[in-house]
């Protein structure tokens, strides 16, 4: 851990790259996620570290922090060094993560943006930032505006998002005969004898292992995310839901039918954003006609905290039945002077891209 004051009584930088000092913060990392209101939860200590465990690269950690002269965590950056296709730092949390961020106490946001852009623009030395994922409203945004380099910012992955209402508001919203459709499914779950639970943290082990079973026989035979099937996501999820879950960042669960449980939920909570994250529900539901989607949007209503109710990264036709609205992540990218050209060589690469899948969107309506 090394680190620096940026003036007399201004706060402190320091650069974590140390794995055991990671994992130490999961205190000081909690008191700020608590006092930063645009945080998601997967910007919670025990997601992140968890990811590091099971994704990390020895040697690559970069973790930016801002303490002020008693020593409290005012910001933080939680990142790792890519060295190809260009040397970047990038956001911990990956592909497996819809949302990354930096962490500012709402308190002192300012001058925590600024020296923390300050740690950046020092840990990044001759790479570029790539902070790919950030919600409209995230803290990154302030470091972007205090960021005196070269920067750029882009769009990203496309969210769909409901307002924090209870179910009957949700299906109220709907055109009338879409709200009778509705109305009936949930009926139909009642009618079967469906009963929900939720899982305590000291049940989550097992009812995340319950839920990824349920999520690999749900899509067996069919395309899904691979990443959903492997052993580090399984020890991941596994590693990060009980602190989750006893933090109250998390909720799982259970939806048993004659006693068996037949479905199983995780739902990732934050002060202003609730989102289901994964499911497993046996195929046995969907013969008996069970609206899977209504019967789990159902219970992610029962744990809204204000705000917005995500339906995550992805334009699935099944989640404009609710019409949600259309919300872009965004990308900021930040350079120094002297790494102006990866800069460019990234903002070729994103329009590149961009163009191939146009080109095949076009391919795949011209063919349909």
């Amino acid at each position: 851990m090394s680190g620096r004051a940026t003036g007399p009584g201004a706060p402190r930088v320091e650069l974590c790259r140390d794995d055991e000092a990671f994992a130490a913060l999961a205190d000081d990392w909690g008191r700020l996620y608590r006092r930063c209101r645009s945080v998601t939860a997967f910007q919670s200590h025990a997601w992140l570290h968890s990811w590091w465990v099971s994704y990390g690269r020895p040697g690559r950690l970069r973790m930016v922090l801002v303490r002020d002269a008693d020593g409290e965590l005012l910001a933080a950056a939680p990142l790792m060094l890519l060295r190809a296709p260009l040397p970047t730092l990038v956001p911990l949390g990956g592909a497996i993560s819809d949302f990354t961020d930096v962490l500012l106490d709402d308190e002192r946001a300012e001058p925590a943006a600024r020296a923390l852009a300050h740690g950046l623009a020092d840990a990044a030395r001759t790479a570029l930032v790539d902070l790919r994922e950030v919600r409209p409203g995230g803290a990154a945004e302030r470091v972007y505006a205090c960021w005196s380099g070269p920067r750029r910012a882009l769009p990203d992955s496309l969210c769909l998002e409901l307002p924090a209402l209870p179910m009957d508001d949700l299906v109220a919203r709907l055109p009338t005969p879409r709200a009778q459709r509705a109305r009936a499914k949930m009926r139909k779950i009642d009618a079967l004898g469906v009963q929900r639970r939720v899982v305590g943290a000291d049940e989550a082990e097992g009812a995340v292992r319950t839920l990824l079973d349920l999520h690999r026989l749900q899509w067996q035979g069919r395309k899904v995310t691979t990443e959903h099937l492997r052993p580090r996501f399984c020890e991941h999820l596994i590693r990060s839901v009980g602190p989750m879950v006893r933090s109250g960042a998390a909720v799982v669960t259970e939806f048993r039918l004659d006693d068996t449980v037949v479905a199983a939920d995780l739902t990732l909570l934050a002060p202003g954003l609730t989102g289901g994250y994964l499911y497993g529900a046996h195929p046995g539901l969907r013969e008996r006609k069970v609206d899977v989607a209504t019967m789990l949007l159902h219970a992610s209503t029962e744990h809204l905290s204000g705000g917005t109710l995500s339906l995550l990264r992805g334009n699935e036709p099944y989640k404009h039945h609710w019409r949600p609205t259309e919300v872009t992540n965004q990308r900021f990218l930040l350079a120094r002077r002297r790494t102006a050209p990866l800069l460019a060589a990234a903002l070729c690469n994103a329009k590149a891209r961009t163009h191939a899948k146009e080109l095949l969107r076009r391919n795949r309506e011209a063919s349909a």
